[in-house]
């Protein structure tokens, strides 16, 4: 379903991502982990296409996204949970989750499954954004990226400022969503709930992939172990 080949990105400063090439096939879950600064949120900036490359390509569904708009990625069926979330934080849970079919009407069906999905929404419909925890904001970004109905859906490190109970419910979720079909591709610093959510990963250290494998084979990587997971 996507596919990022030799693809290197940056800022006026330079490039921070080089020569990234990773795949995520449909029904996937894979996972980018590594630590800050590693460029996690610039490969993925650049994947959605928030940012150029300066080489490489991304191809979705066979078809080379690479110098495409982001609100067209959107449209061919790639959603997109940044790691800031981007909130309207003065508009009302219900208000963001309808522009997040936009420029479509808000679709009744995809709307109920958001909120039957993330109960508390369906409770704070009518409750200002801004005014939600940061667990409720992380729910609610990631109901307004379904609204579109992506059929792959890409989240920047959606466990940040999260304590560890909203954590584990939002890769519930995610979990909940994998088992319905959709593809998943998720950036990740508490490596243990997205090995647990996926199947295959890559460690990307200082803008380069250093390793790749199934969730289980990285688990039992003794360099993975002991960056990410805290075993020695």
């Amino acid at each position: 379903m996507l596919e990022v080949r030799d693809l290197s990105v940056g800022y006026e400063g330079g490039d921070v991502v080089h020569d990234v090439t990773l795949r995520v096939d449909d029904g996937e879950a894979v996972m980018v982990i590594g630590s800050n600064g590693a460029g996690k949120t610039t490969l993925f900036r650049a994947i959605v296409g928030l940012l150029r490359a300066t080489t490489g390509t991304v191809r979705f569904d066979d078809r080379d996204i690479t110098a495409v708009p982001t609100q067209e990625v959107v449209r061919l069926g790639l959603g997109f949970v940044p790691a800031e979330r981007h909130l309207f934080p003065r508009m009302t849970v219900h208000e963001n989750l309808a522009l997040g079919a936009y420029p479509s009407r808000p679709d009744p069906e995809t709307l109920a499954m958001v909120m039957d999905l993330f109960p508390r929404l369906a409770e704070r419909r009518r409750q200002l954004a801004g005014t939600m925890s940061g667990g409720e904001q992380q729910m609610l970004a990631i109901g307004r990226a379904l609204m579109a109905k992506p059929r792959l859906l890409v989240l920047d490190e959606p466990t940040t400022g999260l304590a560890p109970k909203l954590a584990a419910e939002a890769y519930e979720a995610l979990a909940v969503l994998r088992r319905r079909g959709l593809t998943v591709l998720v950036a990740e610093q508490q490596v243990p709930l997205a090995m647990a959510l996926c199947d295959r990963g890559y460690v990307l250290e200082g803008g380069v992939v250093t390793k790749e494998g199934s969730s289980a084979d990285l688990a039992d990587d003794p360099e993975v172990r002991r960056a990410y997971l805290g075993i020695a």
